[in-house]
């Protein structure tokens, strides 16, 4: 049995979940692929299989202590070290704050910050024991700065990105890599490729989004640097995005 990484919100294949799954699965890693919609998760873990690898999904909700709970359960019962945590959850609109409710700040700071407090919650004393293993979250722009009509995304990245930098001086000492990728731009993926905003990623041109395929090249070049030289952060942008 080979050693785990799990993709906590692996999302379907074309997207950037589902190509870190598919480009971690090739250094023979088995991959166990969480999100919301079992449907979508267990497409990514297919496509794994069809690719020669091996992966398993599981439905879970980032925002459920429960649902974390089980998914870690599932992580022991394979008895075998865990090489790499990615916590890739969360969405993202525009919403003007005057039309901004309570309910709409609170759901998105729980996709986007909670939901990895939970999974740094159970994943950490795995890590530290092990004394190896790599936890990398997903940042976005809105990790560094807030924008007009992003308040509650820009707010709950930015908390995203210092919980990854407090566990990085946690513990980094102990072994333990922690990375924070912020992905700045539009992602050329499923969820635009099948949304409304299709025409506006096709006006950006080629290579005027990023390719999921080369940010999870990024993901794995972070979780397989040497010890003596490791990076905490990193931001991708296309070559001519606006920043």
């Amino acid at each position: 049995m080979s050693e785990t990484v799990l993709i906590v919100g692996a999302g379907v294949p074309d997207g950037v979940g589902g190509a870190v799954a598919l480009r971690f699965a090739r250094e023979g890693y088995h991959i166990l692929a969480t999100g919301r919609t079992l449907e979508k998760v267990e497409a990514t873990a297919e496509a794994v299989r069809q690719s020669g690898g091996s992966a398993e999904a599981l439905r879970a909700d980032v925002v459920s202590e429960d649902d974390m709970r089980n998914v870690f359960v599932r992580v022991q019962e394979r008895a075998q070290p865990v090489a790499a945590v990615i916590y890739n959850a969360g969405n993202n609109m525009p919403i003007p704050f005057e039309n901004l409710t309570p309910e709409l700040f609170t759901s998105f700071w729980q996709s986007c910050c909670f939901g990895g407090f939970l999974t740094a919650h159970h994943a950490m004393p795995v890590l530290r024991e092990q004394g190896r293993g790599s936890m990398l979250f997903t940042g976005a722009s809105g990790s560094l700065r807030g924008k007009a009509n992003f308040g509650h995304f820009a707010s709950a990245k930015a908390g995203l990105r210092n919980l990854a930098q407090a566990l990085a001086r946690e513990y980094g000492e102990k072994g333990v890599h922690v990375g924070h990728i912020i992905i700045d731009g539009v992602i050329n993926g499923d969820r635009l490729k099948s949304s409304p905003l299709k025409p506006y990623l096709e006006n950006l041109g080629e290579d005027g989004s990023l390719d999921p395929v080369a940010i999870a090249e990024t993901f794995w070049s972070i979780h397989a640097q040497p010890r003596s030289a490791w990076t905490h952060e990193i931001d991708l942008r296309p070559y001519k995005e606006n920043w």
